[in-house]
């Protein structure tokens, strides 16, 4: 059983969608045109959300800058999007086992990732044990939230 749970904001239940995963904490161009390439895959599109504590504990004490409910609240009024989740649980849990876990039950059709994460090859193989397919879409060049939080900080 995954240590990790899906609160949902916008539930989505049927089989068969493409879910992504990510903090999304200061939304930019690079999520909102790798959100809509998602979707242009002709799948339904759903968003979990990491939660304030597992964020936290892999970026730093200053981040998130929003909070989950609100970085989801956002996603949700995206028309690209489908259906929106928090992933809660510890911050440990973040292997491609506790992923597989969390997501067997909402039967995912894919799992997308941008080229360069470092977390792909897990992705792929979760992906591959759940039956769906792996999307790796670019990532836009230059945009991050830490690249616009490092600029607000003068950095």
């Amino acid at each position: 059983m995954s240590s990790l749970e899906a609160v949902w904001v916008r539930p989505y239940d049927q089989p068969g969608a493409a879910y992504v995963t990510g903090v999304f904490d200061i939304l930019h161009v690079g999520h909102v045109r790798y959100l809509d390439a998602v979707a242009a895959r002709g799948l339904p599109l759903v968003v979990g959300v990491e939660d304030d504590p597992r964020v936290r504990a892999w970026k730093g004490p200053t981040r998130p800058v929003n909070p989950a409910a609100e970085r989801a609240e956002v996603l949700a009024a995206l028309r690209c999007v489908s259906g929106v989740f928090v992933v809660t649980g510890p911050p440990e849990a973040h292997g491609p086992e506790d992923y597989i876990d969390l997501m067997a039950p909402m039967r995912p059709g894919a799992l997308a990732h941008t080229a360069g994460d470092p977390h792909a090859g897990g992705r792929c193989a979760a992906a591959a044990l759940l039956g769906a397919e792996c999307w790796e879409l670019e990532a836009i060049p230059g945009r991050s939230t830490t690249r616009i939080v490092n600029a607000a900080r003068g950095r």
